[in-house]
């Protein structure tokens, strides 16, 4: 067997000797999967230093990665032997995060001449239905099967039956991969991780009532209703045969027990690493000059000034969904705002959604839009806030601004990465009607900006766990009741947690802002790592037992 000189063995009895983590999101900044992984990774990393490796696809090509660092000094005989075959193909490095761990960007094109091939194996050996496949379950299931051949290759290159070795994958793009692991490879240990059902997801996107009927939904019928049979076929399938199958917190674990049929083992809530919040000096020039980009942007915009120091700034962010993640709430409660006499401040508000960018533009008054896009006339945002009426007028209190481009600090107007304009923020709004966990008002605390979310959140939920009751703004975080059919309370409620937060004096603002701060200190992974250390240990555990 080949050794691994330049690797440090792993000390902890507790833990395995090497950890595979693979997610589409992997040197891949498009969703919240990346910020769990990147913010982790310092944690793994320093409790298994290069013993944590990270597999992602390679969606580069020939171009240079902003978030990897290639190294071909890194399993060099491995690398070398593995380029005498034209299917495996890979490039290897570190990801640019704070840890900087071992990251294996994955070329997985090669894998399409072989699909059918590998979809009959996946119905014949498991009955998972890829007959119904669309979209891009073709492109995760060729990265996930590749992922695993990654990970077979390595384990046979450096590593034996006395090796404790996890596999871990995140959401149904990387089950394909798990399931040809726990066949192919047996010794090592499987973790599946879902961070939303694919089917709750979708019953909540095509506004169907979610938590009255949860009870009475069959998941295999209702991916039949709404096409979504392939990608409910391997995430159930995977759910039921790996060594642990985990979710992100409890209100998901009981959508998993309803749609997927199976319980989760293990609930492993999403923290976050501090290290991504600037300090002292740093952190009040960022903020500065954030507040100052915000109103410049915003005069652009509405032809009108605005002081920094006396406007309220508030946003909301994510992925668009537009009422899973309670876009609409947010500006209907924009809407009541502007027409509210008790408010005393000028309300700038920002939706910083991803859309379909098709270029900058020269800001001017009238259009409410940072970018121009290729679907302006079908825009759901953009839409709502024309039927109504809301073109920022000069007698408007509230002004909303849609900025739709990823914040990476290039997109060509703002200039700025998000986590910089966070925290320019006075408040945040986060009126989520789905969501498994909640990043966007964990990161907002972190930047201590206090924020307003739901309890059909994860993070909600936490919340009430951590303060004892119903958060409250003075906490630091309001967390707003939500059901199936309390929409226009949830606007309401918003709106006089807004007015009382504006009328509040500095010193208020000022202690807020530090409960917030405090509260999410309570999240970092330092603590939650300890739910993945049960993970690791009942997948271990299950597969010595199936091992036997």
């Amino acid at each position: 067997m080949n050794k691994i000189s330049n690797l440090t063995k792993a000390s902890d009895a507790c833990l395995p000797d090497y950890i595979f983590e693979s997610s589409w999101e992997v040197c891949n900044k498009v969703g919240g999967i990346y910020t769990v992984l990147s913010t982790r990774a310092k944690t793994l990393q320093s409790l298994l230093p290069d013993h944590i490796i990270f597999i992602g696809p390679d969606c580069w090509g020939q171009d240079e990665s902003p978030f990897f660092i290639e190294d071909d000094s890194l399993f060099a005989e491995w690398h070398e032997e593995c380029r005498k075959t034209d299917l495996l193909r890979f490039r290897i490095g570190r990801w640019k995060v704070p840890g900087s761990p071992v990251a294996i960007l994955v070329d997985f094109m090669p894998y399409y001449l072989r699909k059918d091939e590998i979809y009959g194996n996946l119905w014949k050996d498991w009955g998972v239905d890829s007959l119904h496949a669309y979209g891009d379950y073709d492109e995760a299931s060729m990265f996930s099967y590749a992922a695993a051949k990654v990970v077979e290759s390595f384990f046979h290159f450096y590593l034996d039956d006395t090796k404790r070795v996890v596999y871990q994958g995140n959401e149904w793009m990387t089950g394909l991969g798990l399931l040809y692991i726990r066949k192919y490879l047996p010794q090592v240990a499987t973790i599946f991780t879902t961070h939303a059902t694919s089917i709750g997801r979708s019953i909540a996107g095509n506004n169907k009532p979610l938590y009255d009927y949860l009870f009475a939904y069959n998941g295999n019928q209702m991916a039949d209703e709404l096409n979504m049979q392939s990608k409910h076929s391997i995430e159930r399938q995977t759910a039921w045969n790996v060594d642990c199958f985990t979710t992100v917190s409890e209100i998901t674990g009981r959508e998993c027990s309803e749609l997927l049929d199976k319980t989760p083992d293990v609930i492993l809530p999403n923290g976050f690493e501090k290290d991504f919040v600037p300090k002292g000096a740093v952190f009040t020039r960022k903020r500065r000059e954030a507040r100052q980009t915000l109103c410049s942007i915003a005069s652009q915009l509405t032809g009108q000034e605005y002081d920094p120091d006396k406007v309220l700034i508030l946003s909301t962010s994510g992925r668009y969904e537009f009422r899973n993640k309670g876009i609409d709430v947010f500006i209907d409660t924009m809407n009541r705002l502007r027409c509210d006499h008790r408010l005393n401040k000028t309300i700038l508000a920002f939706i910083e959604v991803p859309a379909w960018v098709a270029a900058p533009r020269e800001l001017s008054p009238g259009t409410p839009v940072t970018h121009w896009l290729h679907n302006m006339s079908e825009d759901r945002i953009l839409g709502m806030m024309n039927w109504l009426q809301m073109y920022n007028r000069a007698e408007d209190r509230v002004k909303v601004i849609f900025i739709p481009s990823y914040l990476n600090g290039d997109d060509g107007v703002v200039n700025k990465p998000y986590y910089d304009l966070l925290c320019g923020n006075d408040l945040t709004i986060y009126p989520s009607y789905y969501e498994p966990w909640g990043y966007t008002p964990l990161e907002s605390t972190a930047f201590k900006v206090p924020c307003i979310t739901t309890d059909l959140s994860g993070f909600g939920l936490w919340v009430n766990s951590v303060v004892g009751h119903y958060g409250e703004i003075t906490d630091g975080v309001k967390v707003v009741h939500r059901t199936d059919n309390n929409y226009s309370q949830v606007i309401e409620t918003i709106t006089d947690t807004v007015v009382a937060f504006a009328a509040m004096d500095a010193a208020e603002v000022k202690a807020i802002r530090e409960r917030a701060s405090r509260l999410s200190d309570k999240a970092q992974w330092q603590h939650f790592i300890s739910h993945y250390r049960t993970a690791y240990k009942v997948a271990l555990d299950n597969a010595a037992a199936r091992n036997r």
